[in-house]
């Protein structure tokens, strides 16, 4: 019989205090995930939300997340602790896509698309418009692309266009973010709202799911 404690169960150390977990924050996600090609502490960084469930701080020293550099990370604000343990999403990535990108727009209208140009899933969007988002997100992608093979990563970052000249508030904002190599681009109207747990769910989902990500769609 499985000794195994239920995933809700906080777990104790060896000291038998409560351990402390960590999960990236959304900043921790746009640094760790916001690069192609990314580096030893981007990876460790991006263990965090690896497995179904927060690391502990037990479990952080025992792996090469310590490349990490914890203390960096928290002053960065890349990490937050947590008193208990909290799970990632256990549902179909496809179930939920909606309700993890509307909350990154003030207007709540966002779009998921692959760096392809296929359009993962859209709130607050109609279709047409959806699909041409999605379009102008693989037209970034190789854009970004070619301008890397020429030695300059600026264009792998953020996108933005505005309708005002002033340049105050964007129409459409573009975030691009990797996963195992592949590029997905958030294309968020009007005000983007990133600084939302929202975000390190919908990374969190897209890490979890995997190869069964694409065959759901």
């Amino acid at each position: 019989m499985s000794t195994t404690p239920p995933r809700s169960a906080p777990l104790r150390s060896s000291t038998g205090i409560f351990d402390t977990w960590y999960t990236l924050t959304p900043q921790g996600v746009l640094h760790a995930f916001g690069s192609p090609e990314p580096d030893a502490q981007q990876k460790a960084l991006q263990a965090l939300l690896r497995s179904e469930q927060a690391v502990s701080k037990s479990e952080w020293g025992l792996t090469n997340m310590d490349t990490a550099n914890l203390p960096h990370a928290q002053v960065r604000q890349w990490v937050q602790l947590l008193s208990r343990p909290v799970s990632g999403p256990d549902t179909r990535l496809s179930d939920f896509i909606r309700h993890v990108i509307a909350p990154l727009s003030g207007q709540r209208q966002a779009v998921l698309a692959s760096d392809s140009g296929f359009c993962l899933d859209r709130v607050g969007v109609e279709h047409e418009e959806a699909e041409a988002v999605s379009a102008a997100a693989a037209d970034f992608s190789e854009y970004a692309k070619r301008q890397s093979r020429r030695g300059w990563q600026g264009a792998n970052r953020y996108v933005s266009f505005y309708e005002d000249s002033h340049l105050l508030l964007p129409s459409w904002s573009f975030v691009p973010i990797w996963v195992d190599g592949s590029g997905y681009w958030l294309a968020i109207a009007g005000e983007p709202l990133l600084n939302s747990l929202a975000l390190v769910e919908l990374v969190w989902g897209i890490c979890l799911a995997g190869n069964r990500f694409a065959p759901d769609f």
